[in-house]
């Protein structure tokens, strides 16, 4: 799956052979649900299958609540399926200088039961 980077959504690419699902860019479209349902259905989807390991990755650098909404929706069906015991992780990548994109990962992770990484990076 791949989904073009438009003007208020990320790019979003997901890898089935590798295992992975990375989310680049801002994201604050009209209307979040509708635009993340099919990611959130692939993920659900792909785990399944039961494969061996899922990573996701965002790189995300601004996004707004509904958005923030999405997100949970799509942690709460990772956390799901690791608490079945499945390999999954996410890592947030964050700009070193950016605290607020730093603050965003810490509060979406702060409820969940779900192995991530806070990364800093130079740029995104």
């Amino acid at each position: 799956m791949f989904l073009e980077a438009g003007k208020y959504t990320p790019e979003i690419k997901a890898e089935y052979d590798k295992g992975k699902v990375i989310f680049y860019g801002s994201s604050y479209p009209e209307n979040a649900n509708e635009f993340y349902k099919p990611i959130a259905d692939w993920i659900e989807e792909y785990l399944k299958q039961d494969p061996a390991k899922l990573v996701i990755d965002f790189y995300i650098y601004y996004f707004n609540t509904s958005t923030s909404k999405s997100f949970l929706n799509i942690l709460e069906i990772l956390e799901k399926y690791s608490l079945e015991g499945r390999d999954v992780a996410v890592n947030w990548y964050y700009t070193e200088d950016d605290e607020d994109s730093l603050d965003s990962g810490e509060r979406l992770f702060m409820e969940m039961d779900l192995s991530y990484q806070l990364i800093p990076v130079d740029k995104i």
